[in-house]
C-alpha cells in the first residue's frame, strides 16, 4: 500500500513562486509514475502534470506549461512541483497522485489512480 503525503501548500500573492511536495511512503518510489492534480471550489479535479517512474517523461497541462515543472528525488522518495509565476486561477487544493500506468496520471480527471494523497490547500491572492 502506497501513502502519499503533500505538503508545502500556503497563501501567496500573484506572480509569487510555491514548491509543493509529497512524501511517498510504503513501496518503491520508482515504481511508480507520479502525478498532481488540482481542485478548485466549485470545480472538478484536473491534471496539472505527471512523470514518468523512471523520470524520462514530463506531461504539463497547458495552462501551466512553462510556468510549472514536475521533479521527483528517488533518494528520499519525493515529488515536487516547482509552481511560477503563480495566478489567482491556480488557487486549489493540489492532490499527489501515483500509478503503475502513465495513462492513469496523465487522465484529465484522474479517476484511474489508484493512490491518492490528502491534498494541500494553495491560495494565490491578486
Amino acid at each position: 500500500q502506497v501513502q502519499l503525503v503533500e505538503s508545502g501548500g500556503r497563501m501567496v500573492q500573484a506572480g509569487d513562486s510555491l514548491r509543493l511536495s509529497c512524501a511517498v511512503s510504503g513501496d518503491t518510489f520508482s515504481s511508480y509514475n507520479m502525478g498532481w492534480f488540482r481542485q478548485a471550489p466549485g470545480k472538478e479535479r484536473e491534471f496539472v502534470a505527471a512523470i514518468s517512474g523512471n523520470g524520462a517523461s514530463t506531461f504539463y497541462r497547458v495552462p501551466v506549461k512553462g510556468r510549472f515543472t514536475i521533479s521527483g528525488d528517488n533518494a528520499k522518495s519525493t515529488l515536487y512541483l516547482q509552481m511560477n509565476s503563480l495566478k489567482p486561477e491556480d488557487t486549489a487544493v493540489y492532490y499527489c497522485a501515483a500509478d503503475r500506468s502513465v495513462a492513469a496520471v496523465t487522465g484529465s480527471r484522474g479517476s484511474r489512480v489508484d493512490y491518492w494523497g490528502e491534498g494541500t490547500l494553495v491560495t494565490v491572492s491578486p
